[in-house]
This record gives structure tokens, sequence and C-alpha cells, in this order.
């Protein structure tokens, strides 16, 4: 297993990530995390290892530097958080460690909005993309272009987020899924809620990402 620590470089600024690629990886599945979080986010990290062991590489990475997570308001600019990704992903494609693998998008909370609205941009070079807690409203007008599988994970105590994703799942045309997890709340704190919600998301991943298709 490789263990990366990156700087990537963008048009207008460097930002680090932490790229995990197991022996024989299938796929990449990047990392869109939510306001006020990061690289080094605890939830994100404990779903990234479990899918590390089903041989897909993670890419968790700072959508924002230090200076720009400072300011408030940019932690809610989505336009800025999906050029982002948009970069970022752009940049993955021509790394030599995963050129050709097969790419996936795993979005938290506002960072859900920025996976969807990147993968409507990229079409068919996304090949699934996972919500956790998201908010898939904040990208409406950009879902009917989304072409990547899209599975929607909500808590059930979640109820406003439960209400939002509904709304979302209606405006998708993709081949999609909304799965909602009893008993838990927004971030899934709750004891192996977490665990619940990578299963649903290795088990879209082999579906859709890391399929023998890939190899036809």
């Amino acid at each position: 297993m490789k263990k990366l620590e990156l700087d990537i470089p963008l048009t207008y600024v460097t930002l680090k990530g932490n790229l995990i690629i197991p022996e024989g990886a299938t796929g990449i599945v990047v990392f869109s995390h939510g306001s006020g979080s990061s690289r080094f986010s605890t939830r994100n990290r404990m779903v990234a290892e479990l899918i590390q062991k089903q041989k897909i590489g993670t890419l968790l990475f700072d959508l924002l530097t230090v200076e720009e997570d400072s300011v408030y308001e940019n932690r809610f600019n989505i336009d800025l958080l999906v050029s982002r990704l948009i970069e970022t992903t752009e940049w993955l494609m021509k790394y030599k460690e995963v050129k050709g693998l097969p790419i996936g998008y795993f979005g938290a909370s506002t960072g859900a909005a920025s996976a969807l609205r990147a993968a409507a941009y990229f079409g068919d070079v996304i090949k699934a993309v996972v919500s956790r807690g998201g908010r898939p409203d904040l990208a409406l007008s950009a879902l009917h272009q989304v072409t990547a599988p899209t599975l929607l994970i909500v808590g059930g105590r979640d109820m406003p987020v439960i209400e939002m994703n509904k709304t979302a799942y209606d405006e998708l045309h993709c081949t999609k899924e909304m799965k909602v997890v009893p008993g838990a709340t927004h971030l899934f704190e709750e004891p192996g809620k977490l665990s619940e919600v990578s299963d649903l998301a290795i088990s879209w991943y082999k579906k859709h990402l890391a399929t023998e298709k890939e190899y036809h």
C-alpha cells in the first residue's frame, strides 16, 4: 500500500492531500469534505480506511488553504469549492501513480454539493458518487446533468436533511438510490452508524466504480 503526502499544484494555490493506493487498486475515491472540515476529518478517514481495504484508493485533500479557511464565508462558497475539486480531479487524472484508474467522489455535508456539481462537469469521467449527510440541494441546478450513479445516504433522525435529499433525488436523472440509516443523526455519531455508511458506500463503489467491466 502506497501512502503519499501530496502538494497539489493548482492555478492559484497549492493544496495539501493524502493519497493512499492499495496494492492492485481497482479505482480511486476523491473525498470532498464539508464546511470547517479538512483532510484530517476523523469520519472521512474512517470511511477511507474501510474503502482502502477493498482495494480502492482514496484521496483526502484540503479544498482551502489555511489562510482561506480562516475566512468563514469561504467554507460555504460552493463555486470556489467546485472549482478546486475540478482542478484537483484534472491533476489526479494525469498523476502517474493512479493514471487510468476509474474515479469516484465521496461528499459529506456541503462537500456533497461540490462533488455533484463536479460530477456534472466531468460527465462519464466520474464513475460513482456517494453523499453522506449531504446537501445535494445546494447543487440543484446541475443535478440533471449528473451521469455518475449517485447514492444519497442520510441519517434517519436528520429530518431537515432528509427532505433536502428527497428534493435533490427527484432532480437526478442518473442511476440513483437514497438510503436512510435508522437512528442516525446528521454526523452519524451513534455507535456503528458510520460503519453502516461505509458498507453502503463500498457496495456502491464495488458495483459502479471498480467493476470487472472496466477491464473487458
